[in-house]
């Protein structure tokens, strides 16, 4: 059966009755062995994953016994995999976490930036704190990158640098998983200082897909993903936080498929309920294009019941409102032609 391509998806945003400015999306439906299912757009088009990528990244973690061997809590993997808000419930539990493996935030090589979440900024700026490490909306995953690398009884510091054991690994559950040749891909760094590494867009896709249907990824990694998936699915506020697409959509899907979104307008959405993967790039990096364009498509597949699309409403037409809080506008998926 042959895929179906579409043109990109357009996300219009409309100011008035007129369509003030527009995003492209460019999209791939991807089975796990890598078969195209549906695609929108050029899905050639190599894009850096970011933090979209985070439930690969943080397999080994689980497959070297560090996360057995330091007891693991449900909101930890889910932190692994997170770009948090930094609100005190992401703070305080990546704190606890690295504390209990003896280690502290000064051993964060993220960076640091105040909360996304608007409240807990000004929080800090009253405490005078210009925004730590541990606010950084990595500092899970690097949480989970230094506790390996101490179980391990490997060197913590520099575990950022592509040539440190911990990145290593990265990159090698990356390849396995999206069945790309990471020599052909470039290499920068990401906001948070690791490697990021670039890949077509199908290649993303099939690596959600093999997060969605791992049955051909030996028996440790298969235990690595349920956990995940089970992690994600119990913690969906640790994801992102309030007012977050993630930590909103994801119970809505009631465990159909989860999602990630990744710097730049990228999403990444493991489907398991039909054992394929969603990834999607906005063109020109907006995030108001990609929440409503990972909601359009999940609501064009069928996920989304009628009480899970009246929920996100917000996110399939996301209304556009002016200082005093009038509507001026909306955005939204304009529907296939």
């Amino acid at each position: 059966m042959s895929a179906t391509h579409h043109d990109c998806l357009v996300i219009e945003c409309s100011r008035g009755s007129a369509v003030e400015s527009s995003h492209l999306v460019d999209a791939a439906l991807v089975d796990a062995s890598g078969q195209v299912v549906e695609a929108w757009g050029d899905i050639e088009r190599f894009v850096y994953p970011r933090s979209a990528v985070k439930s690969i990244q943080v397999l080994p973690f689980f497959e070297s016994g560090a996360a057995d061997k330091t007891g693991a809590t449900e909101s930890e993997i889910a932190l692994a995999c997170a770009s948090h808000n930094g609100q005190a419930a992401h703070v305080s539990a990546v704190r606890s976490w690295l504390a209990r493996t003896g280690l502290d935030e000064t051993h964060l090589e993220c960076g640091g930036h105040l909360p996304y979440h608007s409240e807990s900024a000004h929080e800090c700026i009253r405490r005078g704190e210009a925004g730590a490490a541990i606010h950084n909306m990595c500092s899970g995953k690097h949480s989970a990158f230094l506790v390996t690398a101490k179980m391990l009884g490997e060197e913590t510091q520099d575990y950022i640098q592509r040539e440190h054991p911990v990145q290593r690994r990265v990159s090698a559950a990356i390849q396995e998983m999206t069945g790309w040749d990471l020599s052909r891909s470039p290499w920068a760094i990401d906001g948070c200082s690791i490697p990021t590494i670039g890949l077509p867009l199908h290649a993303l896709a099939r690596g959600a897909a093999n997060i969605a249907d791992p049955s051909a990824q030996p028996a440790e990694r298969q235990a690595a993903i349920a956990r995940i998936r089970a992690a994600i699915a119990a913690e969906p506020f640790m994801i992102a936080g309030d007012a977050r697409a993630c930590s909103d959509i994801i119970p809505a899907l009631d465990g159909k498929a989860y999602i990630k979104f990744g710097a730049e307008g990228v999403f990444f959405a493991p489907i398991q309920e039909r054992g394929l993967g969603l990834a999607l790039k906005v063109r020109d990096g907006a995030t108001r294009a990609a929440d409503t364009a990972i909601a359009s498509l999940l609501a064009y597949l069928g996920l989304l019941d009628s009480a899970a699309e009246e929920k996100l409403a917000g996110y399939l037409e996301m209304p556009l409102s002016n200082w005093r809080g009038i509507n001026v506008g909306t955005v939204r998926a304009v529907p296939d032609k």
